[in-house]
């Protein structure tokens, strides 16, 4: 009788590692195939995602006065808070402004 027990011990032992095997085999399946799905998303949205809108700085006028270089700056901050300027764009015209005057 006792020398039943151990073909039957090493065929669960055998048997456990197997089903531990597929299962783990199973998991890095699907994980890579929600990854895969994950990363195809991704790329659609790139595809479909609308090109960024490229603005023209705004020409620096020459300074004639006190109170135009001030209708030029807030003309340039009316800009930047339209969002057609970039903050390191007015800054730029802004130091151009007040170093030509």
């Amino acid at each position: 009788m006792g020398m039943r027990r151990r073909p039957l011990a090493r065929a669960a032992v055998v048997g456990g590692v197997a089903y531990h095997a597929g299962k783990r085999g199973a998991q890095n399946a699907a994980a890579e195939q929600a990854q895969d799905q994950q990363i195809a998303d991704l790329q659609a949205q790139q595809q479909y995602a609308p090109p960024p809108q490229q603005y023209a700085p705004a020409p620096a006028a020459p300074a004639a006065g006190g109170a135009d270089m001030v209708t030029q700056l807030e003309n340039l901050k009316k800009l930047l808070d339209e969002g057609v300027l970039t903050q390191a764009e007015f800054d730029m015209q802004k130091q151009k402004l007040l170093s030509a005057s």
